[in-house]
């Protein structure tokens, strides 16, 4: 085999290329690349100097380095191992060292994709479309959207909400388009508009229709979650679902440069609805009955009422009976979703206790938002434990009809109030250590699917109202939709 170019053409002074060699060409080395070895979901960082500037991949081992000048890590690493082709990770351009030239070759566009996919306004419009299965480097075939996140450590709850999340069509849509927010202005030093740049990185690799594998590692996702939660949210300790979507979303909003009431964002054009908040001030409860009811008459115990928005919903499970049947097992305890959802029918009254107040409130919906969010509380916290309540909550995949629990003048300004079911996020196991898994609905198939890590089976829609259910989220059908869904 000829060596491409001499090694002569590095000036002694500088170790550069002269121009009019820098040329590209022809590179013979092209038949050693490996894709096999190729993954780019981790940081892009020099594994010898650990620096993230100029870095390179080598795409006949997969390893990254610093560089490409005369002693540079690429350099030595491509002289050492006879490695010839390298990636620029930034630049996106192939250059063969030592001999320092860049590689021009339509053959590698497959590679660059890989590393950043994009997708036209075209192809997004036609994602929930598509049933096609694509076919990765390995042979193993997959739906893009419905790939596996790898389990880092303990990062399971991150990759069921990013799933989740992934797989609603307008957050989905408006983060596989960088020019969406890419030109959004932060403070300078300001570090959570990287969350946004991760997510939508991340998102394009789930939808990437020419993966080289059927799985995707989140790594450099949840290192931003990490670095912008100031470490309340770890790779290697199981942290909880719930309190990541709030401030996942919460996060995400106020990067895109969203406020808390005028200004709006992608994330609450989705999620956001409101209600009404109606409060109540009790009089202490060991106080004598005369005493109480004179307070009553007093202002500050009369019922107020605020307006509110929220991003979900908390629906509280009824507290599960001890009982045992005759085998001397617990009996799991049922409830339909119709009863934990009364708490939003503006009549149902709850008691929350401070330490040294009581009130009574009830609530009242005023808007539904497009994509609803429900979070069924299955964990108490006391002094000692945490407690997991396994009430296993019955509901509807498709047509749940929330109008009841509008306001009577709100509810004919809504035409639309019924929800399907597109994704459903499971607890298993006991409160600190147990495990999740998430149920999405493919909306090109129409059927369901069950991710826990790497692992995507089919599941019949039956099958997902036997689990304990702790987030999903419901589209709301809108302009006479019909159920696509293989319920």
């Amino acid at each position: 085999m000829l060596k491409a170019v001499p090694s002569r053409l590095f000036s002694a002074k500088n170790g550069r290329v002269d121009s009019e060699d820098r040329r590209s060409r022809h590179c013979p080395y092209l038949d050693t690349i490996n894709r096999s070895v190729l993954d780019f979901d981790f940081e892009k960082l020099c594994s010898i100097s650990l620096s993230h500037i100029n870095a390179y991949a080598c795409l006949v081992c997969g390893k990254y380095f610093q560089g490409r000048g005369l002693k540079s890590h690429a350099y030595i690493h491509s002289v050492q191992f006879s490695h010839h082709v390298f990636l620029n990770l930034h630049t996106l351009k192939f250059y063969c060292l030592p001999d320092n030239y860049e590689i021009i070759d339509s053959s590698l566009e497959d590679i660059t994709y890989v590393l950043k996919p994009t997708f036209t306004k075209q192809q997004i419009a036609n994602l929930d479309k598509q049933a096609k299965l694509s076919r990765a480097y390995d042979g193993t075939t997959y739906l893009p959207g419905i790939v596996g996140l790898n389990n880092i450590k303990a990062n399971d709850y991150a990759n069921a909400v990013l799933q989740a999340l992934s797989n609603v069509p307008p957050l989905r849509n408006y983060f596989l388009e960088e020019d969406n927010y890419k030109n959004i202005k932060r403070p300078p030093g300001d570090i959570m508009f990287l969350l946004v740049q991760r997510f939508g990185e991340l998102m394009r690799k789930l939808w990437n229709p020419r993966n080289f594998k059927a799985h995707v590692s989140p790594h450099e996702m949840l290192q931003a979650v990490v670095l912008c939660s100031k470490k309340t949210f770890q790779i290697t300790k199981q942290g909880d679902g719930v309190d990541f979507l709030s401030w996942f979303l919460n996060a995400l909003h106020s990067a895109l440069g969203g406020t808390k009431k005028k200004k709006k964002t992608i994330v609450t054009d989705v999620f956001q609805g409101s209600m009404r908040i109606f409060t109540k001030k009790l009089p202490h409860p060991d106080l004598p009955a005369e005493e109480k009811e004179q307070l009553l008459h007093n202002d500050e115990y009369q019922e107020t009422m605020v307006e509110s928005t929220f991003m979900y919903l908390t629906l509280d499970l009824p507290t599960a009976p001890l009982y045992k049947d005759e085998k001397e097992q617990l009996i799991i305890p049922q409830v339909p979703l119709f009863n934990i959802l009364a708490k939003f029918n503006g009549i149902t009254e709850k008691e929350y206790k401070t330490y040294k107040e009581n009130f009574l409130k009830r609530f009242q919906l005023t808007k539904l938002p497009p994509y609803l969010i429900f979070c069924i509380k299955r964990f108490t916290k006391n002094n000692f434990f945490v407690e997991k309540n396994p009430t296993i909550v019955n509901f509807p995949i498709t047509n749940v009809d929330l109008r009841e629990y509008l306001s009577e003048e709100v509810q004919a300004v809504h035409k639309n109030t019924t929800y399907d079911l597109i994704a459903n996020i499971v607890h298993d196991g006991k409160p600190s250590e147990g495990s999740y898994r998430i149920h999405v609905l493919h909306h090109g198939t129409g059927k369901w699917y069950e991710l826990q890590d790497l692992q995507v089976t089919d599941i019949l829609p039956q099958m997902i109202t036997l689990s304990e259910a702790y987030i999903q989220i419901w589209k709301r059908r809108d302009n006479d939709e019909t159920n696509q869904q293989g319920a």
